[in-house]
C-alpha cells in the first residue's frame, strides 16, 4: 500500500461510520474492494485504525469511564446494583456479544467477509432500524444512570446482531436501546460506551492472530490511518448526537438501502 491517500481514505471511512448505524466493517469492505486494497495486510489495517475511533470515545467520555471505575461505582457493580451505571451494567451489555464471537469468530470471517453478505446486512440491519424506531415504547431510560440491567441484556442480545458484517454495531445497539425504553441520545451514548470494550477485546485478538503482518515499513501505513480515523471520530460522533435529535434513524435506513442497490448496480452487477 505505497499509495498514502489510500489509508488517508480509509481512516475517514471508518472515522465516519464507527458510531454511527451505518456500518464501520461494510464501508471498509466495500472500500477497499473500490481501491483494490484487500487480503490480510488490508484486513489487519482496518482493525487497526479501529484502535483510533475506540481512542475518541474514551476522549470525549473520559469522566464517564473515571467514574465507572471509582470505588462507589466498583462496589455496587460487585453487588449488581443498579442506582448508577457502573461496570456490571456494562458486563451484562457485552457479554452476549463476547461469547458468540468467540464461538462463531472463524465462520464469520471464513464466511461473511465479503461485498454480498455485507449488502444484505446492510438492508436487513436497516429494516430492523426502521421496526424499532416504529414501536410505539415509551422511553423510560432518559439518561445514561436511569438504564436497568435488563435493558442492558435486551441491547446485549440486539448487539449480536452486528457480528454480520454490514448490520453495524451502532445500529444493533441504538435500535436494541430504543426496542428497551430507551431514548435516541441516550440509546447512542451507551452504545459508544459499550464499543470500546466490545471493539477493544475484538480488535486485540484480531492483531494478535496477524501482528507478523505488522511490518516496519508497514508502521506508517497503519500510524496515519489511526490518527485519522482518531480526529474523524470524535467529529462524528459529537456531530451525530446533535443530528440524532432532528433525523433519528430512518434517514440512515434509507441511505443503507441506497447505498447497497447503488454498490449492487454499480459494482456487483
Amino acid at each position: 500500500m505505497d499509495n498514502l491517500l489510500t489509508p488517508i481514505i480509509l481512516g475517514i471511512v471508518e472515522g465516519l461510520t464507527e458510531f454511527i448505524p451505518v456500518s464501520s466493517t461494510g464501508h471498509l469492505i466495500l472500500s477497499g474492494e473500490l481501491l483494490h486494497f484487500t487480503g490480510e495486510r488490508a484486513a489487519t489495517f482496518e482493525i487497526f485504525i479501529q484502535l483510533g475511533a475506540i481512542l475518541a470515545v474514551v476522549m470525549l467520555y473520559r469522566e464517564r469511564f473515571l467514574r465507572l471505575f471509582s470505588r462507589r461505582n466498583l462496589m455496587e457493580g460487585l453487588r449488581f446494583k443498579q442506582r448508577e451505571l457502573n461496570l456490571a451494567h456494562i458486563a451484562i451489555a457485552i457479554l452476549p456479544a463476547f461469547i458468540f464471537g468467540f464461538l462463531l469468530h472463524d465462520i464469520i470471517k471464513k464466511y461473511l467477509f465479503s461485498a454480498h453478505t455485507v449488502l444484505v446486512g446492510l438492508v436487513v440491519g436497516g429494516i430492523v432500524m426502521i421496526l424499532a424506531e416504529r414501536l410505539p415504547i415509551p422511553a423510560f431510560a432518559t439518561n445514561l444512570d436511569k438504564i436497568n440491567f435488563r435493558q442492558c441484556l435486551v441491547i446485549g442480545l440486539a448487539q449480536c446482531l452486528s457480528l454480520w458484517p454490514g448490520f453495524s454495531r451502532s445500529g444493533a445497539t441504538i435500535a436494541g436501546g430504543l426496542v428497551a425504553g430507551l431514548d435516541h441520545k441516550t440509546a447512542a451514548e451507551f452504545s459508544f460506551i459499550i464499543a470500546v470494550p466490545v471493539m477493544f477485546a475484538a480488535t486485540g485478538y484480531d492483531l494478535l492472530k496477524s501482528w507478523q503482518l505488522i511490518t516496519p515499513d508497514f508502521m506508517v501505513t497503519l500510524a496515519i490511518g489511526f490518527v485519522v480515523s482518531f480526529i474523524v471520530s470524535v467529529l462524528a460522533i459529537v456531530g451525530f448526537l446533535k443530528l440524532l435529535n432532528r433525523t433519528k434513524l430512518t434517514p440512515f435506513a434509507i441511505y443503507r438501502f441506497i447505498l447497497a442497490l447503488a454498490y449492487y448496480m454499480v459494482i456487483l452487477r
